[in-house]
């Protein structure tokens, strides 16, 4: 059985990060946007980072323009914006798809892993997969759900 520890993803900068550097970690994977009504919840991700990181937590971030573009075309504006804005000091990565043809492999398995309520596909951004430390999906989130409410299933894996 597949695990996220067998993709790898691209940095910001365009090279090559192995999942499997993160094997044994909680993860929660997102989907994020710079321009969209639930940025907000950039701080609750990064509060949840904060608070939980020496005990294995690690919060890793996709920018995706998929939904009204509501992401900046330069990798370096959005990470950026993220730092300025909302005090964000973990990982994000490089700009991919999430649905369709040209969807991350990564984001293919999550959504394969863990249907949402009407399909897999991902319906906006700040869709949120808790991945347990043997690299399994253990929850998906809609990208309403706050941060903060998933905290109970964090402190589980935990």
């Amino acid at each position: 059985m597949s695990t996220v520890y067998d993709f790898s993803v691209k940095t910001p900068e365009g090279s090559k990060k192995d999942l499997k550097d993160y094997e044994g970690k909680v993860l929660i994977i997102v989907n994020t946007a710079s321009k969209c009504g639930f940025t907000p919840q950039f701080k609750g991700l990064q509060q949840l980072y904060e608070q939980y990181k020496e005990q294995g937590l690690m919060v890793l971030g996709f920018p995706c323009a998929q939904f009204n573009n509501q992401e900046f075309e330069n990798i370096e504006e959005t990470t950026e914006f993220c730092q300025v804005n909302y005090g964000v000091t973990f990982p994000m990565f490089a700009k991919i798809d999430v649905n369709g043809r040209d969807a991350d492999p990564l984001f293919k398995f999550l959504t394969e892993q863990k249907k949402g309520i009407l399909s897999s596909k991902i319906k906006w951004n700040f869709t949120k997969f808790l991945i347990d430390r043997n690299g399994q999906v253990a929850e998906r989130y809609a990208p309403t759900t706050d941060p903060k409410k998933i905290e109970a299933d964090v402190l589980k894996l935990l």
